[in-house]
Order: structure tokens, then sequence, then C-alpha cells
């Protein structure tokens, strides 16, 4: 088995633009290489093609960041939500099972309903209000039943960077279109910037010693209005946009949507902090590093 290799999936992704932009500095670029796949290169639901695969690369390590995201499609489209997020978790952790391989996998705060008031430990009970939390909490599930201590699970909420689509980069599209916008002020979370998820994931990856289900965000306790309102200021400030626009508060029963969402789910992430020995970040600074990237034009 080769040591050195890095099995990556969802390369095309947010998270997995982000891993490439940082990987050739990282200390863990000198002694290991990435084999990356997305969709177009690697159907994860397709078993055999996997194992395939994967007896190829010999993969010392797989860094699964695949996923379907699409919370409301999932709502009319259970089935494909749960070959990605579910079945092809469950056949990575297969062959890392007979393969003595560790598995570190990215997962969601849609995982919780939303009823608890304090930020949620990872050892708490998980009970998901839709189809796209459920079929991520199954494939935590099915992990954790192939692999006993060879994986970490790491939940995250409320992602966003200069790639991809996010709510960042929708709010910062419909600021430039529109003269107002509401948005949802009962729901609430933490965001979280995928070069501060990205920068632990290299810890994890260059450590291997911690094992079990960790929680990382970027420390904030807000509401998506709030959010949006950052957004703005920020944006502003950097000359992203010329000017500030009428920004409403909505309640989520004025804002219908076809999958419910949790009315609370910050994450505790002091676990994670400890043990892993990584820097507390700041929601505020990693918002500015994003949207300066992308006034710059990254």
């Amino acid at each position: 088995m080769n040591k050195n290799t890095i099995f990556v999936t969802g390369a095309k992704g947010q998270l997995g633009r982000t891993l490439e932009y940082y990987w050739e500095d990282s200390e863990l670029a000198r002694s290991s290489e990435l084999f990356l796949y997305d969709i177009d290169r690697l159907d994860l639901a397709q078993g055999d093609v996997v194992e395939q695969e994967l007896n190829r690369c010999k993969p010392r390590t797989i860094l699964n960041m695949a996923a379907y995201t699409s919370v409301d499609h999932a709502e009319a489209d259970k089935q494909t939500a749960f070959s990605i997020n579910a079945s092809a978790v469950d056949n990575l952790a297969d062959w890392a099972s007979r393969n003595d391989c560790f598995l570190v996998h990215i997962s969601t705060d849609f995982v919780f309903d939303g009823s608890k008031r304090a930020p949620y430990l990872p050892e708490d009970h998980a009970s998901p209000l839709n189809v796209y939390g459920a079929s991520k909490f199954a494939g935590e599930t099915a992990l954790q039943s192939r692999l006993h201590d060879q994986y970490v699970i790491i939940r995250t909420s409320w992602l966003y960077s200069e790639y991809g689509k996010n709510f960042v980069k929708t709010m910062l599209h419909l600021m430039k279109e529109k003269d107002e916008l509401g948005v949802v002020s009962d729901q609430i979370g933490s965001p979280t910037s995928t070069h501060s998820l990205i920068s632990l994931l290299l810890t994890i990856l260059s450590k291997r010693t911690d094992r079990g289900i960790y929680h990382w965000t970027d420390g904030a306790s807000i509401s998506w209005y709030e959010f949006a309102l950052a957004i703005q200021r920020e944006a502003v400030e950097l000359g992203l946009l010329g000017k500030e626009i009428s920004i409403k508060p909505l309640t989520t029963e004025e804002y219908p949507v076809p999958a419910l969402r949790p009315a609370y789910s910050v994450l505790d992430r002091n676990k994670t902090l400890n043990e892993f020995e990584v820097k507390a970040t700041d929601w505020q600074q990693e918002l500015r590093l994003v949207i300066k990237r992308i006034a710059d034009g990254a």
C-alpha cells in the first residue's frame, strides 16, 4: 500500500478547489500525493467501479468531500441524495475497513432538528428534519458501522467560499441586481469558510491520531439575515458593491421552501479546538478574506 496516497472525492466542489489552492504550500504535500475525483471522473454510487479505482490507487487515506447538497431538491430526489450521501459513503468505508485505510468524511449541522437552544455537541442525538439531513446521517451511520476507529467525521455548517454556489455568492449577486432583499431571520447557525475548514482538514490528515465525530465552524451564532447584513457591509467596504440596499428580516413562514430547516443549528467546536490543537477562527475575518478574494477576481 502506498502510504502517501490520499484519495479525494468532491474535487471540483468548493472544498475541493480550496484544497487545491492550499495544497502545494502545505507540509503534507512534501510527503503525500493527491488523487482527485469528482462525479465526471468517478460515480461513487457505483460500488464496483469505486472498488476498482481504490484497488488501483491503494490509498492510505480517503478524504470524502463529495455530497448531494441541494437541500430543497433532495425532497423530490430522495434516491439520488441517499445514493451519494449514504450508499457512496458506505462503499468508501467498506473498502477502507478491508484495507487499513483512514477515512475523513464531511457531514452537516442538518443532522440535528434544531430543538436545542445551546450549541450542539458531537455526541448529541441526531434527528434530521429533511431528506438531505437524513441522507447525511445515514452516511455517518454506515461509515461508523464499517469503521470502528479508523475515521474522523467533521460536521460543519453554512459553508461558503469564492468558488461554486453558496449563500455568500448568491447574496452578492442579488445585492447587485435588486434594490431590496428579504432574508430569513429566525434560523440561527454558524457560517464556515472553506479556507478555515481546509486548514483543519490538513491538520487532521497530517496527525491521523484522533478518531470520532467533531464539529467545525467559524464560531458565530447568527441568523441568515445577520449574515446577509455582514456580507453587504464587507462588500461595500471592499468596493465589491457600490451601495447598500434595504435588507428586510423574514420569518421562516414568510419564505416557504420544500425542505424544513432547523431553527437552531449552532455547532460546538470546543472538542475540535482542544484535541487537534488548532486556533479558533473568527467568522467576520473569514468572511472578509473570502469577499476580498471575490473582489480580487479569484
